[in-house]
């Protein structure tokens, strides 16, 4: 399997657009990103695996769960996406720089890597299995 500079573009505004509908809380954007069967889990500074979080329901609890204990202004910035493709799998690499605006005071929360496989689900690219591992702890 072979991905063309178009559907790379694609793929890049899909971690794009999940990025800023999670900072911005658009709901209805974030869950777009993510296919029906998908599964998000992470690990936090070498720590024990959390999740899998399965489905794209059960990863939008996990979002919007998150979302209602912030206070703070989050900003995920997405860099140095690459792509490996092997077989019938698309996984995409991508750096996360993560920081916060509160009390008119920006700080760098956290850094890590994103592995993600993506998907055409209804001639729409999608997250079909996310893995975060964060530098350290926020």
């Amino acid at each position: 399997m072979s991905i063309n500079i178009e559907e790379k573009l694609e793929i890049h505004e899909l971690l794009s657009r999940a990025a800023y509908a999670y900072d911005e809380r658009e709901i209805g954007m974030l869950e777009a990103c993510f296919a029906e069967q998908a599964s998000f889990s992470m690990r936090i500074a070498g720590g024990d695996l959390i999740g899998p979080f399965e489905s794209k329901s059960g990863i939008m609890d996990l979002m919007t769960g998150s979302m209602a204990e912030q206070t703070d202004v989050r900003r995920h910035v997405i860099s140095n996406i690459f792509f490996e493709v092997a077989d019938d799998k698309t996984v995409v690499i991508s750096n996360l720089t993560l920081m916060t605006t509160e009390n008119d005071d920006i700080q760098l929360l956290s850094s890590g890597v994103y592995r993600d496989q993506v998907i055409k689900e209804n001639g729409q690219w999608c997250i079909a299995s996310r893995y975060l591992e964060l530098d350290k702890p926020y």
